[in-house]
């Protein structure tokens, strides 16, 4: 076995890390200041560079689909957990809305210096280990809602993938103008 950086593929992975990081900083997206004005809807930035990047990636995997570079059927698609995913959704939105980060942009923030973001990173270890201790006692909550396996959007509803393109460009651009409106 050897040690995982060795891996000529990894130093990819810890390149594409330090420049998503080295953007997220640029941009301001580290500032706790930005994400909680994203929840109290005074400030669209956040919303907008998720919504594009969403997109942008969405659009490119079918792409890469249509010209067969990356077959979506070789892609592992989770299974969802709709109970799960809700709860699990409410308490990391109530502590990004809280805390001001969100895991992600925690490591960005502490490596730029800031010691707020340490502490934040403190109280995300601490509710992953409650929640690790605690998963026995709430896996009948977690399998109540087990949604199909497997399933994409176009699988679900039939409707084609490049239509549910469609429907997510819309989706943002809706958002953009009611962020406008805000």
């Amino acid at each position: 076995m050897s040690f995982p950086i060795e891996n000529s593929g990894m130093w990819l992975v810890v390149l594409a890390g330090v420049l998503f990081g080295y953007f997220i900083e640029a941009a301001g997206l580290s500032s706790p200041r930005k994400l909680t004005a994203q929840f109290a809807l005074r400030d669209w930035t956040v919303f907008r560079v998720m919504f594009t990047a969403i997109v942008v990636a969405a659009a490119g995997l079918w792409l890469f689909d249509v010209l067969g570079w990356l077959r979506f059927d070789v892609l592992k698609v989770p299974t969802l957990f709709f109970w799960a995913m809700a709860l699990g959704g409410a308490l990391l939105g109530a502590g990004m809305a809280i805390g001001g980060y969100c895991p992600g942009t925690s490591v960005v923030a502490l490596f730029a210096g800031r010691l707020d973001a340490l502490f934040f990173m403190l109280g995300m270890m601490i509710g992953m280990t409650v929640f690790a201790v605690s998963y026995d006692a709430l896996e009948a909550i977690y399998q109540v809602g087990k949604g199909p396996a497997g399933q994409t959007l176009s699988g679900l509803t039939g409707l084609p993938t490049w239509l549910w393109l469609l429907l997510l460009a819309g989706m943002a651009a809706g958002g953009f103008l009611l962020g406008n409106w805000f």
